[in-house]
């Protein structure tokens, strides 16, 4: 097998997220909310500011929230810490606790955001009363930021952001993954290889093989996305074009966000906020780290390259043009082309439906029960880029998988067993994670 080697990638799509990155102003005001919900959101901004993929901020937001997480149980006790227990002085101040873990470590990772990091910080740290209990808290955050810095360095993350890597490929052939358009190089292979933070090892669960082109299920699922996934001429109600919008927004504001409304609307203390935080994070880390590692086996191919063989360049990954299935029950179209723009990562399992699963796992387990009843807010397709405006509601933790699973076919992204792979695995590693960790003492 060969090994591919690309160059710094500084564009592309993330778990098909479209987003428009903007920086905060230095002196931007503090977000709303408790110091863990503010130092939350202000680490979402900082991230998606940096230009970092979906599954790449991912990783970053792990660290920060561990950190939070584990400063908090430091003072407040109760759960098990997720790295090195801290020893926190009686009385020692949450707040101040909550602000230097978060300033620290993003401060650590983002030097290049510090102006706005540094206004934040001061303008928070002058909210706290002087005196020991400052002192004390803010000593604990920066002894858990300390922690986690020195825990996961080493670990496999690759920098500049967005940056690409090699990967040993397949020889070309039917079913093979291909570069589409855009045809921006590889995103973030790297991610595959990440170290876990809490799975044993990274390919713990292994999907079930892409489906064979030579079967009457991949004749099924060919079919289907090709009529209902198209960009033009769809079978799609405009109810599930909106539907398959609506999941092209930034998957880490999205999931932030419902911990942070949780928070507010449940009236959450520090501790279940900063608790929420983390698993959100760290868990959604572990799935997505687990899913590209998968995806970077597989190499298997997207339904813009299998409807349509034109839509290939001199990528050396195959021909040109491309490959047809071979099947004669399947009829490839010039000219197809997805709803959404295919992200530049190969199709098997799918990074949505991984995530997604494994947030569904997450609020049942913190819940304590599958009728979780959120909020989740999306794009609307009406408003400006990067918007979430939109907003849908979900009763349970089936219907968010189900839904995901619908999304992405009618987005053009996924077929269908490509997506229930993807939910299966993320709700495997979702339940071993929490199974292992964030558990009360």
């Amino acid at each position: 097998m060969k090994l591919r080697r690309f160059g710094r990638v500084m564009f592309g799509v993330g778990l098909a997220i479209l987003v428009v990155f903007t920086s905060q102003g230095v002196g931007a005001a503090l977000p709303p909310g408790n110091s863990v919900q503010q130092w939350n959101k202000i680490s979402e901004d900082t991230v998606v500011a940096s230009g970092a993929f979906g599954n790449e901020g991912l990783i970053y937001l792990a660290y920060v929230s561990a950190a939070v997480y584990d400063a908090v149980v430091a003072i407040e006790g109760g759960y098990e810490p997720y790295g090195t227990a801290i020893d926190a002085p009686p009385g020692a101040s949450l707040d101040a606790a909550v602000l230097e873990a978060a300033y620290q470590t993003l401060r650590n990772y983002f030097p290049s955001q510090a102006a706005t990091l540094d206004s934040l910080h001061t303008e928070a740290l002058a909210l706290i009363p002087d005196g020991m209990s400052k002192d004390d808290g803010k000593a604990v955050g920066i002894a858990a930021a300390d922690s986690i810095i020195a825990l996961r360095t080493g670990d496999g993350r690759m920098t500049p952001i967005g940056v690409t890597s090699t990967f040993e490929t397949k020889p070309p052939a039917p079913g093979v993954w291909r570069l589409t358009p855009p045809f921006a190089p590889p995103q973030t292979p790297w991610v595959g290889s990440v170290r876990p933070f809490i799975l044993k090892k990274i390919g713990q669960f292994q999907p079930r093989k892409p489906v064979r082109l030579t079967s009457e299920r991949w004749v099924d699922q060919f079919n289907e996305i090709k009529l209902y996934g198209r960009d033009t001429g769809s079978l799609r109600t405009p109810d599930q074009t909106a539907i398959a919008l609506f999941w092209t927004a930034n998957a880490n504001r999205a999931y932030n966000r419902v911990a942070r409304e949780l928070a507010s609307t449940r009236g959450l203390s520090l501790l279940e906020t900063a608790r929420l935080a983390a698993m959100i994070n760290i868990v959604g880390a572990d799935a997505q780290i687990a899913v590209m590692h998968w995806k970077y086996h597989f190499l298997f191919w997207r339904p813009v390259t299998a409807i349509d063989p034109s839509v290939v360049v001199d990528d050396g990954f195959g021909p040109v043009p491309g490959f047809d299935d071979g099947n004669p029950a399947t009829v490839e179209e010039t000219g197809w082309r997805p709803l959404v723009t295919t992200p530049n990562h190969p199709e098997y399992p799918a990074a949505h439906g991984s995530l997604t699963s494994a947030m569904a796992e997450v609020l049942s387990e913190f819940l304590g029960t599958t009728d979780i009843n959120v909020d989740i807010h999306g794009f609307d397709d009406n408003g400006l880029p990067g918007n979430l405006n939109a907003v849908r509601h979900f009763d349970t933790a089936e219907q968010l998988r189900s839904e995901i699973i619908e999304a992405r076919l009618w987005a053009g992204l996924h077929y269908r067993g490509s997506t229930e792979a993807g939910v299966e695995l993320g709700q495997k590693v979702a339940h071993y994670d929490l199974e292992h960790a964030f558990r009360a003492k």
